[in-house]
């Protein structure tokens, strides 16, 4: 295991000499070419292609390429020729400077052979740059006194091209005074100098201008030049000479400081130091060195100072000029000073009031001012002016004083504050002025009383608001200013109802904000007519008035109330009776209800909320007409019982339900002997537990009983049927609409007012002929269990046991038209679809008109006159007026067990009957068994 472990990598060894080996392979070729500088780029160097002996096409896939060493490429392989190409333009002296030889070298790298061949290329100099000097211009001083012989050296210039491209000579311009003399370097330079032939003359000629040239060897030749200008120095021979002996100048005293004056001006024929100037006061004063200064080069004078025509009219300068040596002349300045309108006007308040009345009058000084002007004539002549817009006016009194007055009347409510800008102008040229501002406040003075913004206003409330809402904000606005604008407000005494107004409505005296005492009621107060009184603080004060019309909106607050089926006063529940025979469209009953909101809060819609039958009854949306919606079958019960919802069309919407219960029979013995097995929904366990001992005791003795009476029956059969024809003959006397017939029974109804009407659980069958009323129901269940005896007389029970009585038909009076038949106010087809009045007036006027219809027939003394279905109202209206969508309590009026309605027919309501019938004799009957 050892062994194995430190014995040695051989694998690594055999790698490392496989690589050494193909390294040794690699072979280093020498190329070399040459070029010349400055070529285009892409121009071509050499054949690669040709000297590595491979095809230009294959130099790509065999990975031929230049090898970089980080420095700029100057060469590269052209893919297509094989060809070595400039990368750029070469520049020969960027690249090796002067050097003799320059050379580039390279490497060619064969990827595929891993060869390297290196190329070196020689970049051969062309004439491609003139000798240059180093200046444009040299100036060489030379004294006039200088000897023939004399040398000055000249400026060198350079070339750097090399070989016989290099600088090979100089030449000078022709001139009579100056040669050239090249010199020669150990170091191969040449150096040019300039040689004096002959004696200089600055008088005839100051400056000497000659040209340097260089030139090359190169072909073409090429060349540079300098301009040599030799300077002659002169001696101090002259002096400064002034171009005037005295300078006049007339200024204007308001020139600022640094205002050049004029120059003067002195000459110098000599050169050098010798020509300099320099300038300078003689006998300066202080005075004069405060305002005036003198360039000592330029001999500019300038204003130092301001100069004032009031101080000093006229100043005297005298200044001298010397040249460097010392030679001098001497000159003077004269300088008169103008006047000018340099000064603007100055105003001084002396009397000034800051606040006036606006019922101040005309003339009132408010202002009295002095204007003053430094300057003399013209120029000190002042002008005061102010707006021509404003109410004031200015007046000159003594000396420069003037004084400012009121002009015209005052009113704080149009401008209550003035700024006055009171304007002095001077004659002079140009004209100076000076603005004085005099800010002037207006007193107010109670003089405008507060207005509303409107005469009159409109505000509504809803009912039932809040005790304390606010209603409306009333603002009044007062022009003035201070405790003459501060506005209060108040109520006028009213009173609404013999109610007094403030206990409805009260005003905020400081805000106008009108708050509501107690909550409307809408059915109660729909308008108030107020008057707002709005006096402001003045004195005396003033005060104006706005009317206000308080609208109280309706809200949803009653549910409908329901005039029709009624409760009656014993707890029971009203029977409608329909017969069997009923077809489809049967009217049975209406439910009429009003309800006490207006708009579309009164707007009511009937729904049949309930049915112990479901798809037997119908009722009307807006008619609450009650008809079956199917022909009645032998399979439906004889009780039932449906609930009707009215909903009015408030936000929300409120409702009231009533319980109906419609008795199916076709006749009323029927109703008598099957009303007996109906028993109330709501009877406990406990009463039903007693019917039923009570009934197992009954049957018992009832059997017992039964031989006992059935003899009895016999014996009495011959005297009952005596006096069956005697009631008969009484009934058949009677008129029709005062008589019903129902299955061999016959009931005394009162004309229009009375009814038939049963209860269902009483333990007897008895008739009841209640008072007139507008209202014809059958007693309730909840009447069933009560125990006391209906008046019928006792033939009339055994009456039942006939299987022949005398039975009167019924009256054909009895059947009404189309038109009289319930419906829509008479109309043969009941829309459901009608529209309700769409204002809140036309609303309350119909309801007023159902309401005092409905009181009328609660009392009995309504006629239901007016037309068939006007309900009376064709009176108030006129005849078109048919209340196409409001119910008829009319209809509601009818004959349990048949399809006839109620009507106010002439004939009928004078009494008269059909043959065969005496109303008179049978109520006379009637009160008997009262």
């Amino acid at each position: 295991m050892a062994a194995n472990l430190y014995s040695p990598d051989f694998s690594g060894l055999i790698c490392i000499c496989i690589l050494l080996g193909a390294l040794w392979e690699i072979q280093a070729e020498q190329i070399r070419y040459s070029v010349p500088e400055e070529l285009e780029k892409g121009s071509a160097v050499g054949n690669i292609a040709k000297d590595l002996g491979l095809e230009p096409r294959k130099l790509t896939e065999r990975g031929v390429r230049i090898v970089s060493r980080g420095k700029t490429q100057l060469f590269a392989l052209n893919p297509r020729s094989g060809s070595l190409v400039t990368a750029g333009r070469i520049d020969r002296e960027e690249l090796c400077d002067r050097s003799p030889k320059c050379l580039a070298n390279l490497e060619i790298f064969l990827e595929d052979k891993v060869k390297i061949f290196g190329i070196e290329v020689e970049i051969i100099d062309v004439n491609d740059n003139s000798p240059t000097f180093g200046i444009e211009q040299r100036e060489i001083k030379v004294a006039e006194s200088e000897s023939p012989g004399t040398r000055f050296p000249l400026p060198e210039a350079f070339d750097p091209d090399v070989g016989v491209n290099s600088l090979q000579g100089y030449q000078l311009s022709s001139n009579v005074h100056f040669s050239l003399d090249v010199q020669s370097g150990a170091d191969g330079i040449k150096y040019p100098e300039l040689v004096l032939e002959r004696a200089l003359d600055r008088e005839e000629e100051a400056i000497h201008h000659l040209v340097l040239t260089a030139f090359d060897g190169g072909d073409p030749v090429r060349s540079g030049s300098t301009k040599i200008q030799v300077t002659l120095l002169d001696t101090n021979d002259n002096a400064p000479v002034f171009t005037q002996p005295e300078y006049h100048i007339s200024v204007q005293e308001n020139l600022p400081m640094g205002t050049r004056l004029l120059t003067i001006k002195a000459t110098d024929p000599d050169e050098g130091t010798n020509g300099e100037i320099t300038y300078s006061f003689r006998k300066v004063r202080d005075k004069i060195s405060q305002l005036f200064q003198l360039n000592s080069l330029t001999g500019d004078i300038t204003i130092l100072g301001d100069l004032d025509y009031e101080d000093s009219e006229f100043y005297n300068i005298d200044v001298e000029a010397h040249d460097g040596p010392g030679l001098r002349a001497r000159s003077k300045v004269l300088v008169t000073v103008l006047d000018v309108n340099d000064n603007a006007p100055e105003v001084t308040i002396t009397s000034l009031t800051s606040s006036i009345q606006e019922s101040s009058s005309l003339g009132t000084v408010i202002a009295l001012f002095n204007v003053h002007d430094s300057d003399s004539g013209e120029n000190g002549l002042v002008t005061c002016s102010i707006l021509d817009n404003l109410p004031f006016r200015l007046e000159k009194t003594y000396g420069n004083y003037h004084r400012l007055l009121i002009h015209r009347t005052l009113d704080r409510e149009e401008v209550s504050e003035y700024n006055i800008t009171v304007t002095a102008t001077d004659h002079g040229t140009p004209p100076l002025s000076t603005e004085t501002y005099i800010s002037l406040q207006v007193v107010d003075i109670n003089d405008n009383p507060p207005t509303f913004t409107h005469a009159s206003y409109s505000a509504y409330i809803l009912e039932n608001n809040p005790r304390g809402a606010s209603i409306l904000s009333m603002t009044a606005q007062d022009p003035d200013s201070g405790e003459n604008a501060q506005v209060t407000y108040s109520l006028t005494e009213d009173t609404v109802q013999g109610t007094p107004l403030s206990s409805y409505v009260s005003i905020n005296s400081n805000t106008g904000v009108l708050y509501a005492l107690c909550s409307f009621d809408y059915e109660q107060l729909q308008h108030l007519k107020l008057l707002v009184t709005a006096r402001d603080s003045g004195n005396p004060p003033l005060s104006s008035n706005a009317s206000l019309s308080l609208f109280v909106l309706d809200q949803n607050d009653n549910i409908p109330e329901i005039l029709y089926p009624t409760l009656p006063t014993d707890g029971s529940t009203g029977v409608e009776l329909t017969p069997r025979s009923a077809e489809s469209g049967y009217l049975v009953t209406k439910v009429v209800a009003v309800d006490r909101d207006s708009g579309q809060n009164a707007w009511l819609s009937y729904r049949l909320l309930k049915a112990s039958e479901p798809g037997l009854f119908s009722v009307g949306l807006h008619t609450g007409e009650v008809r079956t919606a199917r022909a009645l079958l032998d399979r439906d019960v004889l009780k039932q019982s449906l609930v009707v919802a009215v909903q009015d069309h408030g936000q929300p919407p409120l409702s009231a339900t009533v319980t109906l219960t419609i008795a199916v029979a076709d006749s009323i013995p029927d109703v008598l002997a099957d009303l007996g097995s109906i028993r109330t929904t709501d009877s406990d366990d406990s009463d039903l537990t007693l019917y039923l001992v009570v009934a197992v005791a009954a049957v018992s003795c009832v059997f017992l009983a039964f031989v006992i009476l059935l003899l009895a029956l016999r014996l009495r059969r011959w005297h009952m049927t005596r006096l069956l024809h005697a009631a008969s003959s009484g009934f058949t006397g009677m008129s029709a609409p005062q008589f019903v017939g129902m299955d061999g029974m016959q009931a005394f109804l009162q004309t229009y007012s009375h009814e038939v009407s049963l209860t269902a659980d009483s333990r007897k069958s008895h008739l009841i002929f209640p008072q007139p009323n507008y209202a014809d129901t059958l007693i309730s269940q909840e009447s069933c269990e009560k125990n006391e005896p209906l008046l019928v007389s006792q033939d009339l029970v055994e009456t039942k046991g006939d299987p022949n009585p005398q039975q009167a038909p019924p009256n054909t009076d009895w059947r009404f038209s189309q038109a009289q038949r319930p419906g829509t106010s008479g109309s043969q087809n009941g829309d459901e679809t009608g529209t309700w009045p769409n204002n809140q007036f036309d609303t309350e006027m119909l309801q007023a008109m159902i309401l005092a219809s409905a009181s009328e027939a609660a009392d009995g003394s309504s006629t239901l006159g007016g037309g068939a279905g006007t309900m009376g109202l064709s009176a108030r209206y006129g005849p078109q007026f048919t209340l196409q969508h409001v119910p008829d309590y009319r209809q509601n009026v009818y004959i349990p067990g048949s399809n006839a309605t109620l009507t106010n027919a002439p004939g009928k309501r004078d009494g008269k009957a059909p043959a065969g019938g005496n109303g008179n004799k049978k109520k006379s009957g009637k009160k008997e068994k009262k």
